[in-house]
């Protein structure tokens, strides 16, 4: 395989192997999106990318990371994202949004307002909710600890958003368990500090995932796919390890999950991350080999030489980029072109191809 060759997973073969990954663009009013929205997910259709993913889309209003942000939690969302939609498949890529809740790292600041807490009258919400009442850091609010009946809203507010995205005409969703958002903080010990059913051992702290994944899978068609990033490690000795994604991703196969999209970190500061070129794509070779399920790899992937690597070493399925196609929205076409490997280009652009 090569990073240009199609990818099929159930009913749906994506063009290629490279997709765009979830990236907050804090640019939401109410959750909705808008003509930003658009032709910033457009764009990278135009340029030859396979899979199009919206950036974290809260579930609840109280699960959004900023006040910024987009959402699925009520049914006027979809329309306009219905619209984004048309216009992707119909540039040849695959459409998809990561379902997501950002638990005690909600109610917070967009990047160039200098994040942190963000108070009731500035717009933002308190409570926010997590697994225990565990603050992120300074300058966030300590949470309350979600209990029975919210969790069951949690897991139906999941439910209810999947069935807004295949409403809106998407073909793949992506649930958000990692960079230290609510699924994540139940997976790690870190962050949770239960003593029922949903804290303690490892089948507890998996507990709510694999509930959310159930319920996605009960409204999502079977013949679409079901992909979960994960935070392989929290980066600390205490906290989740690879050993422990291995595990889960190996359960997660067997709940309906076709792909694991392999990131790290984000749920507690002050730890060591040895960051540098393709630093994460271990992970996705390492739940790729030892929990038998597909893999993307992301994180510093920038060269399509490096990307070609990646794809044709076996190390993972497929790479999700973020920064670089901001930078060159058009990197798929590049790299077919420094690969010498055939792809598609909008008729529109034909004449820039030689």
């Amino acid at each position: 395989m090569t990073l240009l060759t199609p990818l099929t997973i159930r009913a749906v073969t994506l063009r290629n192997r490279i997709a765009v990954s979830p990236m907050c663009q804090y640019s939401s009013d109410d959750g909705f999106a808008d003509d930003w929205h658009l032709v910033h997910l457009g764009q990278f259709a135009v340029g030859g990318a396979a899979l199009v993913l919206t950036e974290a889309t809260a579930v609840t209003a109280q699960g959004r990371i900023s006040p910024q942000d987009l959402g699925l939690w009520k049914d006027e969302h979809v329309d306009m994202l219905a619209r984004i939609g048309r216009f992707v498949r119909a540039h040849g890529a695959a459409f998809g949004s990561q379902l997501a809740h950002a638990g005690r790292k909600a109610s917070t600041a967009p990047p160039w307002e200098g994040g942190g807490s963000v108070d009731p009258a500035h717009g933002g919400w308190s409570p926010i909710v997590a697994p225990s009442a565990i603050p992120f850091s300074d300058g966030y609010q300590t949470p309350a600890a979600l209990d029975g009946a919210g969790i069951v809203a949690v897991i139906d507010a999941f439910r209810a958003a999947a069935q807004r995205a295949l409403a809106a005409g998407m073909q793949v969703l992506e649930l958000h368990a990692a960079h230290g958002y609510l699924l994540h903080q139940f997976l790690s010990p870190l962050s949770n500090a239960r003593t029922d059913r949903y804290g303690g051992s490892f089948d507890n702290r998996i507990r709510l995932l694999r509930e959310t994944v159930a319920a996605v899978r009960s409204v999502w068609p079977e013949k679409l796919p079901l992909f979960v990033r994960l935070s392989v490690t929290d980066w600390h000795d205490d906290g989740w390890t690879p050993e422990d994604s291995v595990a889960l991703a190996t359960l997660l196969a067997g709940d309906g999950v076709d792909l694991i999209d392999c990131s790290s970190g984000g749920n507690v500061r002050g730890v060591h991350i040895p960051i540098g070129p393709g630093y994460q794509v271990r992970f996705a070779e390492q739940l790729r080999r030892e929990a038998h399920i597909a893999t993307a790899a992301v994180g510093l992937i920038t060269a399509p030489v490096q990307a070609e690597t990646i794809v044709s070493s076996g190390q993972a399925d497929m790479v999700i980029l973020a920064r670089e196609l901001l930078r060159d929205p058009h990197w798929p076409l590049r790299a077919a072109r420094e690969l010498r490997q055939q792809i598609d280009w909008p008729k529109q652009y034909e004449r820039a191809r030689l």
